[in-house]
């Protein structure tokens, strides 16, 4: 049974997430969905526990799926639920820059695998910073998230 790590900030969770979530469930026989408290981001749109509720709304359609969170190192949480290797999504060539390094660093302290898959180009445009700037900013962004994100920014930036 091969299990995967799918580690990310999610706020807020968006397509390409789902995407990547759902390729991974027909791929794997397991897929653990993390979402990581990331100090580097500074403060986020929702918080840990939202996140969490959101991604739970959003893949309980897939059996093989289950959520967790964390704050430490993704190879401590890769190893503590025994994932067999990371999975991370690219949109573009820059993705591939910056996560490459990660993997090679997670690799050297750890031994766990990262293994990239592409996103569809459809979506490859999709990012949570800029989903959050425009739904701040009072844009539609209802096609770019699954419904329950929708329905969370609406009453965020209606009320």
């Amino acid at each position: 049974m091969t299990r995967v790590l799918y580690p990310g900030s999610f706020d807020p969770v968006h397509n390409g997430h789902i995407e990547m979530v759902e390729t991974s469930a027909r791929l794997f026989d397991e897929v653990v969905v993390a979402a990581l408290i990331n100090p580097s981001k500074g403060d986020g749109l929702f918080d840990l526990d939202e996140r969490m509720g959101l991604l739970d709304d959003c893949f309980d359609h897939l059996p093989n799926v289950s959520t967790t969170s964390f704050d430490g190192l993704v190879v401590d949480l890769a190893r503590e639920v025994g994932a067999d290797f990371i999975i991370k999504g690219l949109r573009a060539v820059s993705d591939f820059e910056s996560e490459l390094q990660m993997a090679q660093m997670n690799s050297a302290i750890s031994g766990v695998e990262t293994l990239f898959l592409p996103t569809a180009s459809r979506r490859s445009f999709l990012a949570s910073r800029l989903i959050r700037e425009v739904a701040r900013l009072g844009g539609d962004v209802s096609t770019m998230v699954p419904d329950p994100v929708s329905r969370r920014l609406a009453d965020r930036f209606t009320s």
